[in-house]
This record gives C-alpha cells, structure tokens and sequence, in this order.
C-alpha cells in the first residue's frame, strides 16, 4: 500500500514540477497547465492514471494520426513516463483530443 502512495505523491510531484517549470510566458503556462489537467483528468476518468504513473502505458494503443485521441503515429510499445507526456501537454497540445 505505501508504494502506491508513493507513487501516486511521485506522480504528483513530477506534474507540478513540469507545470512550474513551463514557459516563462504566463499564457502559455497557463495553457499547458488547463491541457495537463485535462490529460491528467482524462487518464484518471479511464482509470489508467497508476498506470500511466508506473510506465505502463502503451501509448500506442491511444494514438491514431487522423481520429485521435492522440494524434500522432506511435510505434508499438511507445510506453512514456508521465513526466514526458506532462511534457508533451505544453509542448504539443494539438497532440490530444481534450487539448483541442
């Protein structure tokens, strides 16, 4: 049970470090924060938040180029931590549905 929690207070922390971390702009931050919550939300709702905090996520099976909900062509076993989608949420919000 506590490595649940700790990885739950990892995922957590890894996110707020990205959100403070963003773009010196105070609209683009702002933008990526409501794209990561949105993704964060998103994750939780399908019940793959723990999962996606674990690494195991094969984004892959979510990505379709022209339908989404992730819009890019992902080779199988694309598994990302969450601090890299966190990542892609700021930097490439066109890539996700709820970001649109």
């Amino acid at each position: 049970m506590n490595v649940k929690r700790l990885t739950i207070a990892a995922t957590v922390a890894v996110a707020a470090t990205v959100l403070l971390t963003g773009p010196a702009s105070a609209a683009p931050r702002n933008q990526g924060a409501a794209c990561t919550q949105a993704g964060l939300s998103t994750l939780k709702s399908l019940g793959l938040l723990q999962a996606a905090a674990q690494k195991k996520i094969d984004y892959s099976s979510l990505a379709d180029a022209q339908n989404g909900p992730i819009f890019a062509d992902l080779p199988a076993g694309t598994f990302l931590s969450l601090g890299e989608v966190v990542r892609l949420h700021h930097t490439n919000p066109t890539l996700f549905a709820w970001c649109r």
